[in-house]
């Protein structure tokens, strides 16, 4: 097995082309025994014993033997002996053999004949000389051109009859896809009766909050300006039975002027108010008309998706009534819309990514920043950064997004004997972490004291990966170059379990819902999906990738996504065993890029040192950001290299995502409108 990881860059290993094994060639067979087949009927006499073909322009040796003039002039230019019985000969004594090519001629003439055909032996009968009356020409003639008719006729019906086939075939083609696309436009007619009544009831809803709005607004303008004025003659009317002459007509203009102050302050909100209402619809006009432009764009992958939502529900009633229940009376849509408009919602919510935090770690200009794998934690409070550095460091997201400083300091570090190629965080052990090295090493890290927990080494090259178990804490899995699976318990200081396969392992994942499951990507270009309770053989093989797959993530417990270095992302089935969905637009052909998934979106680098970001019903990209600076392209111009994108991770179920590159940079994305 190969390995194609030059310096410090994390490549994706690729399967060595096994020597061929040596193909088992038959013994040419000479060309005279092809010959001799082909003549089978010729007697052997009549062929040359030197070509093995029928004799052309035989001549007699002086030992009595014919041959083909060709063949014993080219032999007798090599030796000076006959070919038969090896009697010393040369070219003045061969001579002419006159009757045998007079016989060979007849013996050829008499072959042809056999083979020929009745119109072949007709014209050499009149070649030779044969004699035919005018009547009998007449004859023939009459009978030629009936026979060319009846021909002519059998050859128009069989096109007449493949035409009609074709059109027959073509006319039940259309009549499926008439009543499939009429099948379609029931459903949209259905969908859009359903869409309407739902807005014609929103928009009533709207109505009467604008109504009660409008009455509490109008309430509120004209009772407290009375009721503060009220209270203000009520406190006058009370001292005054303390001072009866005490009010003044200037105390009186004064209370006056207070009411219509109060009264002008309700009316100066309310306009404000309004006007806050009309530049907030503004913006949500703006938004609306942005998130139509993106339903045109990706039109035609939307439209897949609503028809393939919409067919899927009507070819399956079961899964209709059950799934029916809740989003009927939730929505007043049948399951189909509602899921579409789901996707629809997510889908067109985000149109771009933006920097919202940046870390950069240590010298720009050193290839040894590369990050091979960047994990929050199980409570996404803290995210571990490690790669070629050697280092783990720790990171509280909280003081990333807060701090302005350029260069963050980590919370936790921790120095490690090798280069690190992936992380992954113990979900219910917060202070857990597993890590995998180019030595092959697995270790497991508490983050509080600092110090590794358990360290295994059996495996016998790189780890490219390490996963937790979500569902038991105390297991763990690795994959190796050693072509190896290997399963941890952190209670036992051995592995549990052994897989052996047959290429490289470059990525392993639990399944979410169980700790009995686990995907592997390999060199091989495929999947291999295991059940660890019985691993002779994987429960289902997933094939598609035409390279190595070099990341496996679970969206939930049945769609599994992977990456490979033939540039495109794929979504699974891993319960029914079916393809979804192949996702282009990045580029990735030798490097690790980073995978990242949660409920809705698929992320991923690539080498162009962009990084992407998938919808998982949509097969293009929602939207993508490029790494750049002044310092980077400095950096490229004297020599640095192109920088690619090498991990990315999500933020559970939320649109903040963690990405890093060649570099050592890392930034805080957010998807936003």
């Amino acid at each position: 097995m190969e390995e194609f990881s030059t310096g410090t860059d994390p490549r994706v290993p690729a399967v060595k082309p096994d020597k061929p094994s040596p193909v088992e060639e038959a013994p040419p067979l000479l060309e005279a025994s092809a010959a001799v087949s082909e003549d089978a009927g010729v007697d052997k006499d009549l062929l040359c014993p030197i070509c093995m073909q029928i004799i052309k322009d035989a001549f007699l040796t002086s030992c009595g033997h014919s041959f083909c003039y060709m063949c014993i002039i080219t032999h007798l230019r090599n030796k000076s002996d006959c070919p038969c019985c090896s009697q010393f000969l040369t070219n003045n004594q061969l001579f002419p053999n006159f009757l045998l090519d007079k016989l060979l001629k007849k013996t050829s003439a008499r072959q042809i004949s056999k083979t020929a055909s009745p119109v072949e032996q007709f014209r050499q009968a009149l070649q030779q000389g044969y004699e035919v009356t005018i009547k009998e020409l007449d004859n023939l003639l009459s009978f030629l051109v009936e026979k060319k008719r009846k021909m002519e006729q059998e050859e128009a019906e069989r096109n007449m009859q493949i035409l009609l086939d074709f059109l027959h075939c073509l006319r039940m083609q259309k009549v499926d896809e008439l009543t499939e696309v009429q099948t379609d436009l029931q459903f949209i007619k259905e969908d859009i009766n359903s869409v309407e009544r739902h807005r014609m009831d929103l928009y009533r809803a709207r109505d009467r909050y604008s109504v009660k709005l409008r009455m509490l607004g109008d309430d509120s303008s004209t009772r407290k300006p009375w009721s503060s004025s009220t209270d203000k003659n009520s406190s006058g009317i009370v001292s005054s039975s303390l001072n009866i002459r005490g009010m003044s007509a200037g105390n009186l203009q004064n209370k006056k002027i207070d009411g219509k102050t109060q009264l002008n302050g309700h009316g100066s909100q309310r306009k404000d108010a309004l006007s806050g209402v009309d530049s907030q619809g503004f913006n949500q006009s703006g938004l609306s008309v942005a998130r139509k432009k993106r339903v045109h764009a990706q039109f035609n992958d939307l439209q897949e998706c609503y028809l393939q939502k919409r067919r899927q529900l009507a070819n399956q009633p079961h899964m209709k009534q059950e799934s029916d229940k809740n989003v009927i009376h939730r929505e007043g849509y049948i399951a189909g819309l509602a899921d579409f408009q789901s996707v629809l919602s997510t889908f067109t919510q985000y149109s771009r990514l933006r920097v919202i935090a940046e870390v950069r770690l240590g010298d720009l200009f050193h290839s040894a920043n590369i990050v091979s794998s960047i994990e929050f934690d199980r409570d996404d409070e803290l995210f571990a950064t490690a790669g070629v550095s050697r280092r783990i460091k720790v990171f509280d997201l909280s003081m990333v997004l807060n701090e302005p400083a350029d260069v963050h300091c980590p919370v936790v570090e921790m120095s490690t004997r090798y280069k690190l190629s992936c992380l992954s965080w113990n979900k219910q052990w917060k202070n857990h972490i597993a890590s995998s090295d180019y030595e092959g090493t697995v270790t497991v890290w508490d983050v509080t004291t600092r110090q590794s927990l358990m360290e295994y080494e059996e495996h016998e090259k790189r780890a490219w990966s390490v996963d937790f178990s979500r569902t038991d804490p105390s297991m763990l899995v690795s994959g190796s170059d050693d072509c190896k699976v290997k399963v941890w318990c952190t209670k036992q200081e051995a592995s549990v379990l052994n897989i052996d396969m047959k290429a490289n392992i470059c990525c392993v994942k639990y399944n979410p819902g169980s700790s009995n499951y686990i995907a592997v990507g390999s060199a091989d270009h495929h999947i291999h999906y295991y059940d660890l309770r019985n691993i002779s053989s994987p429960l289902h093989v997933f094939s598609g990738h035409k390279k190595a797959v070099s990341y496996v993530k679970f969206l939930s417990e049945n769609e599994l996504a992977s990456a490979s270095t033939d540039s495109t992302l794929r979504l699974w089935d891993v319960k029914e065993n079916l393809p979804l969905r192949t996702f282009k637009g990045h580029t990735n052909e030798k490097n690790f890029v980073g995978l990242t998934v949660n409920s809705e979106y698929i992320a991923c680098g690539s080498e162009t040192n962009e990084v992407y970001v998938y919808h998982k019903e949509i097969s293009k990209p929602v939207t993508w950001h490029r790494f750049g600076s002044q310092e980077m392209e400095d950096a490229d111009e004297d020599g640095g290299g192109s920088h690619f994108i090498s991990a990315v991770c999500w933020k559970s179920d939320s649109p903040t995502m963690l990405t890093a590159n060649s570099q050592g940079t890392i930034k805080v994305l957010v998807l936003a409108a």
